[in-house]
């Protein structure tokens, strides 16, 4: 399975790098664009529904101010969509999150920490190793990893 990831400008690249180098580290598949949900709303749908045939299982769609793009891309789909808001000039990205948390009753979008993007990927790793025995062993030894760093503060 490969995740796609989709921002809604250039200016998300610095934010959502964390979620490329997160799947890289465990061995995902990811193709990544930028499309914008007002400026180009038919190529985001081309390319969202092309998404399934071609083996993916999840997308991350990150986007600041009203946010729309994680929405729109969730209406294209029915695979599962992670949310990343980008933290914002005007309201500190705290509009983005709400954008993404209050959609509507039957078009679902899983949402992280605002420039949560390594979260994103994480979720999505968690969904593919339901099925994949080795993401799931990369993820036990990442939080065992995650663990020691913590304890090894106590020597």
């Amino acid at each position: 399975m490969k995740v796609g990831i989709v921002m809604g400008s250039a200016s998300d690249l610095g934010v959502m790098k964390g979620a490329g180098e997160t799947l890289a580290k465990f061995g995902v598949e990811y193709e990544q664009k930028i499309y914008s949900a007002h400026r180009t709303p038919r190529e985001l749908e081309v390319w969202v529904t092309s998404l399934r045939d071609r083996g993916f299982g999840a997308i991350i769609a990150a986007a600041g101010g009203a946010a729309h793009l994680a929405g729109v891309v969730a209406a294209f789909t029915t695979l599962p969509v992670i949310g990343v808001p980008v933290k914002s000039r005007s309201l500190e990205g705290l509009d983005s999150l709400l954008s993404m948390v209050q959609m509507p009753s039957g078009i679902p979008v899983a949402t992280v920490a605002i420039d949560g993007s390594k979260n994103a990927a994480l979720l999505a790793i968690e969904m593919f190793a339901i099925t994949d025995e080795n993401l799931k062993n990369k993820l036990d030894e990442f939080r065992a990893e995650q663990a020691a760093n913590v304890l090894a503060n106590n020597n």
